[in-house]
């Protein structure tokens, strides 16, 4: 039996993006899981809550979002599995982009958004990012490819054969699809198989791709849970007989992406597919290496702040709200947030500043202002030059650097325009055409008082 608890609508423009969630008795996790979702920064999705026969109340918390918000349809079905689930939802999908989130997850705010600017922006089949391991109260950031950008299909097949049973590479999650090819090549989840189905449509979406995004930021939060064939209750033969055909598909996944000479050569790595999969299921200790306590790794602030309305809790507020749209960025190119804050300035005012004004822009003593200069110089996204000018009034003298922003970081201030056209989307989210107005006109003269005063 299969229903939608909300039917689609003739003449409604199709969402940009398609976000799918199989979900089975998933009532103590499903609202966070959610909840993520509704709150994404992008807005332009529908959300399609597959319910596999649920026996708890999964189901009709799934109506009750679905009755609040347009963007949520339902799919109520008899439990034949989680494959089974995803192929319906796929077929009923109406975006342009899959985007596949599990039940007892969620994502960051800015995951679909960043997921969709990198397929918009690069001439790409498929993106694939970083996550979050979240074991108890404790994460880790998670991603195998250091390389942060475009790749072709060979090359990711490269990496993706040095550690072949990744997380990272095996799962639907992390990553964002294009319709147009599943519909093209006719792909869809084994239903026979409960074992690396995930990984088994990754090898087959992969092998008619021509380039893939590499996002290396964080977007998605992942909590392990035992998904192991012997926790399932599955027989000894029949696991033996499903990873064997795992790998077959496996093997015939490199035959085809590379050419016979490149294939013999890396033979072994391909074989090594098989020992890495034997530790299915496998749960890591507690304490992750690297790991931080959960909650530490966003943008946060105190609430008990909020309680004392100050001078400076507007201040404090725009600068926690501008560092939440910065922190992708600084995930992405691996900068430190008084980079990235340079940066900013930098793309902005092209005249010639001393290092003490650079500094108080970034809010940073000269010292890390110094630091970052160096380390963005270090990485060849800008060089200085320093001249001596001297004020005949005061007959002072002033060094001034003249710096120059290289071609490298093109990339980065496209996407630090991005990051400063949803702070104001964050800000004035609400505001009617009228108060955008009479906000900006109330600014312009705030702005002039204060400048009266300090020039």
């Amino acid at each position: 039996m299969l229903y939608d608890s909300q039917q689609e609508t003739d003449g409604l423009e199709y969402p940009i993006v398609s976000i799918i969630v199989p979900l089975y008795n998933a009532e103590s996790v499903i609202n966070r899981c959610v909840d993520s979702i509704l709150k994404q920064n992008f807005r332009d999705f529908e959300l399609l809550l597959v319910d596999d026969g649920s026996q708890d109340f999964s189901g009709r918390i799934c109506d009750e979002y679905a009755a609040k918000d347009a963007r949520v349809h339902v799919i109520h079905k008899e439990n034949t599995g989680v494959s089974d689930s995803r192929n319906i939802a796929i077929r009923k999908a109406r975006g342009t982009y899959l985007q596949f989130v599990d039940s007892d997850d969620w994502l960051t705010p800015e995951a679909t958004g960043l997921l969709l600017s990198c397929a918009q922006t690069y001439p790409c089949d498929l993106v694939v990012s970083d996550f979050y391991r979240v074991v108890d109260n404790r994460i880790a950031h998670k991603g195998s490819i250091q390389e942060n950008g475009l790749l072709t299909r060979e090359k990711f097949a490269s990496y993706m054969m040095e550690k072949p049973a990744d997380f990272y590479y095996g799962v639907l999650w992390n990553k964002l699809y294009k319709k147009a090819l599943i519909e093209q090549f006719h792909l869809e989840m084994d239903t026979e198989i409960s074992w690396c189905e995930d990984f088994m449509f990754n090898l087959e979406y992969i092998s008619h791709t021509q380039n893939i995004y590499v996002l290396r930021v964080p977007i998605y939060y992942y909590v392990k849970t035992k998904h192991s064939l012997s926790a399932q209750g599955i027989s000894l033969t029949k696991t033996i007989k499903m990873k064997t055909m795992v790998f077959e598909y496996y093997k015939k996944f490199y035959k085809e992406v590379f050419d016979e000479k490149d294939y013999e050569k890396s033979r072994l790595q391909v074989y090594s597919f098989f020992l890495d999969a034997a530790n299915d299921g496998i749960v890591p200790p507690v304490q992750l290496p690297g790991a931080a306590r959960l909650g530490e790794e966003r943008v946060q602030i105190n609430p008990k702040v909020l309680e004392n309305d100050t001078t400076l809790l507007d201040v404090y507020l725009k600068r926690k709200c501008l560092e939440l749209c910065l922190n992708p960025i600084t995930f992405r190119y691996d900068l430190q947030s008084e980079e990235v804050y340079l940066l900013l300035f930098l793309s902005q005012n092209h005249n010639m500043h001393t290092r003490k004004e650079l500094a108080d822009f970034i809010g940073q003593p000269q010292r890390k202002l110094n630091g970052a200069l160096q380390r963005l110089k270090a990485h060849g996204y800008l060089t200085w030059t320093e001249h001596t000018s001297r004020d005949k009034a005061s007959k002072s003298t002033a060094r001034l650097l003249d710096i120059q922003l290289l071609p490298i970081t093109e990339p980065i201030l496209h996407e630090l325009n991005e990051a400063q056209e949803n702070y104001r989307h964050i800000i004035f989210s609400g505001f009617s055409e009228t108060e955008l107005n009479e906000y900006e006109e109330l600014s312009k003269r705030l702005k002039e008082n204060i400048i009266k005063i300090l020039l």
